[in-house]
């Protein structure tokens, strides 16, 4: 299988996780063009122009990384990833959709802020929103923990895979959780597992790259994506001017439905 990724997308390195887990053989491939949503052929695997997309043959793609994992243990139950009964699946996957959407929302935001130079003026203010909002969802996600320490039951499965890389990139925007407390002995814990490791160790290595990207957002060779959350945290955050200057500058982007009938 090849998979379409960046080190840096926390939708990519859940995918990730459970390919090592289930001992899945693939390869990763970073799409030319995605920061500018401009790669054509790259848009034949996925329209969203985002990543990840899971190439399984010549004739299948998926995209959206909740699909793809729920491809993934339907085609390969063995580890099981998904707790039996139906009731912890849902809440499972409760969990991998907040993370999905407000927990996403408040990482990139602090990317807009650390690594795209937007509102550089009000740095702090973002960052006072992002900090409250975060251990917000962190006490939430301390409430799921199961008594033997897990987000999905009685052992590491997919919320723990899934929550994963949220919290693990709210360590590097500085609002990781307080050490001593159980979602910070929970992460400890999900570290020590080789797919989790080997995943994180990716991503660790695009912080300094990242410090480059402005530079290619100025230039007009990079276009943020603003969508569903995302836009709503900007403007949550007292931000809508952040927006309106990128639209002016034309250095967002939406997604564009036209790719969906080519």
């Amino acid at each position: 299988m090849l998979l379409y990724d960046h080190p840096f997308s926390p939708y990519g390195q859940k995918v990730r996780i459970m390919l090592r887990e289930k001992g899945l053989a693939f390869t990763q491939s970073l799409p030319t063009g995605i920061g500018a949503g401009n790669n054509d052929d790259y848009a034949r695997h996925n329209p969203r122009m985002e990543v990840p997309a899971l190439v399984v043959d010549d004739a299948h793609t998926l995209y959206d990384s909740s699909v793809i994992l729920e491809y993934l243990e339907d085609a390969h139950p063995s580890p099981a990833l998904r707790p039996a009964d139906p009731l912890e699946r849902a809440r499972c996957r409760m969990i991998e959709e907040v993370c999905d959407t407000h927990y996403e929302a408040i990482n990139w935001g602090l990317g807009e802020v650390r690594f795209f130079g937007r509102g550089a003026d009000r740095v702090d203010d973002f960052r006072a929103v992002a900090q409250k909002e975060t251990a917000q969802l962190q006490a939430w996600l301390s409430g799921h923990l199961s008594a033997s320490g897990w987000l999905s039951g009685s052992d590491f499965g997919w919320a723990d895979l899934c929550a994963a890389p949220y919290v693990m990139m709210s360590g590097i925007f500085g609002f990781a959780p307080e050490r001593g407390t159980p979602l910070s002995d929970w992460l400890e814990r999900v570290r020590q597992r080789p797919s989790v490791e080997a995943t994180f160790a990716e991503a660790k290595t695009q912080v300094e790259p990242m410090g480059q990207v402005a530079a290619l957002l100025d230039a007009g060779l990079f276009k943020r994506q603003y969508r569903d959350h995302r836009l709503e945290w900007m403007i949550r955050a007292g931000g809508i001017d952040v927006v309106t200057q990128g639209l002016a500058k034309d250095n967002i982007r939406f997604t564009d439905l036209a790719r969906f009938a080519s």
